[in-house]
């Protein structure tokens, strides 16, 4: 007897031989599609090769984006849009029209995937007044005060809205602070150039009460609690360096 167990059986082995036998040219065809559905909705805040407009939409093909945004995290956002920013919902495109631009989105990585590795860090457990001190003097510039981007007209995205946290990882967006994203004003907190990276001679971590060495001065210290992160004198240029507290150390 042809049990309702057995077409269960039946029907799930038929829909992984057809997951199996979707082709390369299956695959160039949903990016096809994409292209054509990003062209007719998104290209005209997004651009062309959806390189982005600076304060007017961010560029989805930065290879940071690609390597840790999760397609997940790009299809709920076509979706559902981001409530109070220019971004509308697109949910009328469907479940299929929605994965095809996440495919030609795709199709412009150069690095491989790495947002399980980084959804799967832990929640954040930082001291949020430091967040606030570092929020207010270095990332607000570009995202506005109240983290509301484009509006407060700044050059960065609104990512102090629920359409955005709802969506994000704590790795996300830890990834994103410490990598930052190329060929944008979203620069990197931690390596060579680090907006808050310890390196060598340049860092320099200090109590109030401390003389400050030759080449820093007082005006270009951030101060927290009894602590004074410091950068070189009359150093203003991208990537001129905050230093972030060291072990024991804090105040």
């Amino acid at each position: 007897m042809f049990t309702y167990r057995r077409f269960c059986t039946a029907f799930l082995l038929a829909a992984a031989v057809v997951v199996l036998m979707e082709t390369p040219a299956d695959a160039e065809s949903e990016i096809e599609t994409g292209a054509d559905l990003f062209e007719e909705n998104c290209e005209v805040c997004h651009q062309a090769d959806a390189i982005g407009d600076p304060g007017v939409a961010p560029s989805l093909t930065n290879q940071e984006l690609l390597a840790t945004a999760s397609d997940k995290f790009l299809m709920g956002t076509i979706r559902d849009g981001r409530e109070d920013t220019g971004m509308p919902p697109f949910a009328h495109l469907g479940r299929s029209g929605v994965t095809a631009i996440v495919a030609y989105l795709r199709s412009h990585a150069t690095e491989p995937n790495r947002s399980a590795e980084i959804d799967a860090q832990p929640d954040a457990q930082g001291d949020p007044r430091l967040g606030k001190h570092w929020y207010v003097n270095v990332c607000s510039t570009c995202h506005g005060l109240a983290g509301d981007g484009y509006d407060s007209e700044g050059a960065g995205t609104a990512i102090g809205l629920p359409g955005f946290l709802d969506k994000a990882s704590d790795g996300f967006i830890r990834e994103t602070i410490a990598k930052g994203r190329s060929n944008t004003r979203m620069l990197a907190f931690t390596g060579p150039t680090g907006l808050a990276n310890p390196v060598g001679d340049q860092e320099y971590e200090t109590s109030k009460e401390s003389v400050l060495p030759p080449g820093f001065h007082e005006k270009q210290c951030l101060y927290f609690g009894n602590n004074r992160w410091c950068r070189p004198y009359g150093s203003r240029q991208p990537g001129a360096r905050f230093f972030s507290p060291g072990p024991g150390n804090r105040g």
